[in-house]
């Protein structure tokens, strides 16, 4: 394992990568393991959010996988507008006391834009690839 690829990486992937390590592991702490509803949930609540959003979008400057395509964006940057959506109705849904829907919102965010995106990371040529497995 080395960071050498992270710290030669463009701007936009050391951003990304130094707000979704965090994401990551404070989204699974907030889902998994916090009390749901107390102050500390909620606090940590935003700061996951904020780190959501602003890994979000840097995604939008991240064309390593495709810069040859449209805008250079790939597939995977079909998940930045449904992450952004799900940000935006994990609020709504926590304000408006819908905690069923805030619950289920915030386990799809933390699937879609985290699981799933961050499953792509790992193919070889990506950053993430390159860490681990480099």
């Amino acid at each position: 394992m080395t960071l050498e690829p992270a710290l030669t990486a463009s701007l936009p992937i050391q951003i990304h990568l130094a707000t979704v390590v965090p994401a990551f592991f404070l989204g699974a702490y907030l889902i998994l393991v916090s009390r749901k509803g107390s102050t500390a949930h909620r606090a940590l609540g935003w700061i996951y959010l904020a780190l959501m959003t602003v890994t979000t979008i840097t995604a939008l400057f991240i064309h390593e996988l495709n810069p040859n395509g449209p805008l250079g964006f790939s597939p995977i940057h079909l998940l930045i507008p449904l992450t952004l959506y799900g940000i935006v109705g994990a609020i709504y849904y926590a304000r408006t006391h819908d905690m069923r829907r805030h619950r289920q919102t915030m386990i799809l965010v933390y699937v879609g834009g985290l699981l799933i995106a961050g499953a792509f990371t790992f193919m070889p040529g990506r950053v993430m690839h390159d860490i681990f497995f480099g």
